[in-house]
């Protein structure tokens, strides 16, 4: 029996049980190439951190924009550079978009670049409102007793 690799429908998806985001990601994983490489990683219960190899692309060359639950990231291709002759370039410098799509309540706290890494910092915030509450349960006595005693003491004072 051979098994089938469903992990690249899994992959742009943040803060989504697997399952619940397959269907989104299936459409996504097979449009787009897997330029520039990325990790998602979860640090902490409510904390991803999102990295993408951009070699080659400067802080001014990159976009990062987050709308509705969509993260894009797209870079411009550098600006050639005058009177180079490579003998083999291996370093990509086309221009990408990347898009992902986040859980509900996932917010971008930031982005820092080092070393050709961009690391985008995301955060599951639950608005107090969502939040499950625990309810208080009275200690009174239920309804269907008081009525039962009140209708004793009617009957003894009659």
């Amino acid at each position: 029996m051979n098994a089938f690799d469903i992990s690249p429908l899994l992959r742009t998806a943040i803060g989504f049980d697997r399952m619940a985001r397959l269907a989104d990601t299936a459409r996504a994983a097979s449009e787009g190439s897997s330029y520039p490489p990325y990790n998602i990683e979860r640090v902490a219960d409510d904390a991803y951190v999102l990295t993408m190899a951009v070699a080659g692309f400067g802080p001014d060359n990159i976009e990062i924009t987050s709308q509705d639950n969509t993260l894009t990231i797209a870079g411009k291709a550098p600006e050639a550079e005058d009177g180079r002759r490579y003998l083999h370039r291996g370093i990509a410098g086309r221009a990408f978009e990347r898009r992902f799509v986040l859980a509900d309540h996932i917010q971008v706290q930031g982005a820092d670049m080092q070393n050709g890494l961009l690391h985008v910092s995301l955060k599951r915030e639950v608005p107090e409102a969502l939040k499950p509450r625990r309810i208080a349960i009275a200690g009174s006595a239920p309804k269907a007793i008081e009525i039962a005693n009140e209708a004793e003491a009617s009957q003894q004072a009659a």
